[in-house]
């Protein structure tokens, strides 16, 4: 702002400039009266074309056959919006979904699929895991996906033989979107966000009779910590409905062990082995080990000796610290004098530009195998957005949008949102309802996931983690289902070797879905 500057002259002159300034006032008042008016009226029209008539939900059904688990099935692939209302019934939201439903002449298994952001839309697992058809990348993570055309093929290994697939995208991602007199920050929250998918799962479940099937969640990332809020919520609002199993890919539950920050020293600990398995694969440290040998060496050290020297902070003895250092160094492929610059504290933001500073690449933070070689060499952090991703995003957007035009007849004019940073960006984490005093912390649904487990003896998990994951580290995994009251022994752990969304890597991709199908059969046969 800028501060007014007042000459004072004689009263006379004072008097007069007092007059000629109010008449100025007043015609400026009125000036701004007249603007506020016509600005008003605009905002009126605009809000009015808003609340415009709500036009009937849109479907697109398409008929198909292909080979999955080894049978030929027919299914029906539908696009589609289900209408969300309030509580006085009027729709205020549109979420839309891509369904695939196998012919039966009974109640099939159906699960509910989404990514996480919060603000992806639902098109990674679509098109790189469980989808019809799925998008071919470098599975090593040797090279970019550069510009079209990109290579789809048929995905035989998804499991609608065993279930069929719903992927959901929520509001403000894909095609969804708010409508009528609906807010976007009525969805753009854990409670809104929450609310929301309970409501869509149920109304699905209740159109298609499936309330007396088995019933999944697969989420990934963010959608994780919203498969659990979600599972606990449909056990309430006293429509009771139950779940058969949760997968889990690249948990994100208790935010405390995957948020890298300085005086967070959780993360510290539970980032710990995967900078070991980082500085392994690029041939920094642990070379002469085998991954699985050298990344229990990774957690001892963390557990016993980074940990509490966190923990000692500056009463830790100077001997102490130097042995933990060196320690460190050892395991995370970084210099020992850097290591007691930054305090013990590497954060994974840095150590992606600082791994190979030398050669002047960036490492990937959803997948650390893959490098990006950006402009500056000197930058702390890196400049051009995460390695990983640059790497597979404008494939997945091309081949969803071609698939949904070619081979699913959908014609919309209107952008599908495979992420919506508009939404991230203003994102409402509070976890208790308007009006209650809330005091910022971590997010963490881990206890709604031990709420649902406990009332729900039946209710089995999968967690999926990626050896390379710099976001959602596997040893966060451990150590949020070691604790918060989960019953272990009905969770199953599994690792591969490749990041966030392992199935990026092809015998990952095999092994994932080896793994989902088992998990599947268990579920359903109670073993």
């Amino acid at each position: 702002r800028r501060r007014a500057h007042y000459h004072r002259g004689s009263i006379d002159s004072g008097a007069m400039m007092a007059s000629e300034i109010w008449k100025g006032r007043w015609f400026a008042a009125m000036g701004l009266w007249l603007l506020a008016a016509t600005v008003a009226s605009a905002n009126e029209a605009e809000v009015a074309e808003a609340k415009a008539p709500v036009e009937p939900p849109w479907r697109v059904e398409t008929r198909h056959q292909g080979q999955f688990g080894g049978q030929t099935l027919r299914y029906t692939a539908r696009v589609g919006e289900m209408q969300l209302v309030d509580a006085a019934g009027k729709p205020v939201a549109a979420l839309c979904y891509t369904a695939y439903l196998v012919d039966s002449d009974r109640p099939r298994p159906v699960s509910f699929v989404f990514n996480g952001g919060p603000g992806s839309a639902s098109v990674w697992l679509h098109m790189g895991l469980l989808g019809p058809q799925r998008v071919v990348l470098a599975s090593e993570a040797d090279a970019d996906d550069g510009a079209a055309p990109y290579r789809l093929a048929a995905n035989p290994l998804a499991p609608l033989d065993l279930t069929d697939l719903v992927f959901v995208d929520p509001i403000g991602t894909g095609y969804s979107r708010v409508i009528g007199e609906g807010r976007n920050e009525d969805y753009w929250s854990m409670r809104g966000d929450t609310a929301s998918i309970a409501q869509f799962v149920r109304r699905f479940v209740t159109e298609e009779q499936r309330w007396n099937a088995p019933k999944y969640l697969i989420g990934e990332s963010f959608g994780t910590t919203r498969a659990a809020a979600v599972a606990d919520a449909l056990m309430g609002d006293g429509q009771d409905l139950a779940l058969n199993g949760l997968v889990l890919i690249s948990q994100a539950l208790d935010y405390t062990g995957s948020t890298p920050a300085p005086d967070n020293l959780i993360a510290h600990v539970t980032y710990l082995p995967t900078l070991a398995a980082t500085a392994r694969y690029h041939g920094r440290a642990g070379t002469d080990q085998a991954l699985t040998e050298w990344l229990a060496a990774a957690r001892r050290f963390a557990i016993d000796d980074y940990l509490p020297a966190l923990f000692r902070g500056a009463a830790l003895r100077p001997a102490d610290r130097q042995r933990v250092a060196e320690g460190l160094s050892g395991f995370i492929g970084m210099p020992t004098d850097y290591i007691l610059r930054a305090d013990l504290r590497v954060l994974a933001p840095r150590y992606v530009k600082e791994l190979l500073r030398d050669q002047g690449l960036t490492v990937g933070r959803l997948d650390s195998r893959y490098l990006a070689d950006e402009s500056d060499d000197t930058a702390a952090e890196e400049e051009l957005g995460d390695a990983a991703s640059n790497a597979i995003s404008s494939a997945f957007t091309a081949a969803l949008n071609s698939y949904l035009a070619t081979s699913l007849d959908v014609h919309r004019n209107q952008p599908y949102l495979t992420d919506n940073d508009d939404l991230g960006e203003h994102w409402d984490y509070r976890l208790t309802p308007p009006g209650e005093y809330w005091e910022p912390l971590y997010v963490n649904t881990a206890r709604s996931l031990t709420s649902a487990m406990r009332r729900n003896s039946q209710l089995r998990v999968m967690v999926a983690n990626g050896y390379y994951d710099l976001v959602t580290p596997f040893f966060d995994a451990e150590y949020t289902f070691g604790r918060h009251g989960i019953p272990t022994d009905r969770v199953q752990m599994r690792y591969y070797e490749a990041g966030h969304m392992m199935y990026l890597r092809q015998a990952d991709f095999e092994a994932l879905l080896r793994d989902i199908r088992q998990f599947y059969r268990s579920s359903d046969s109670g073993d």
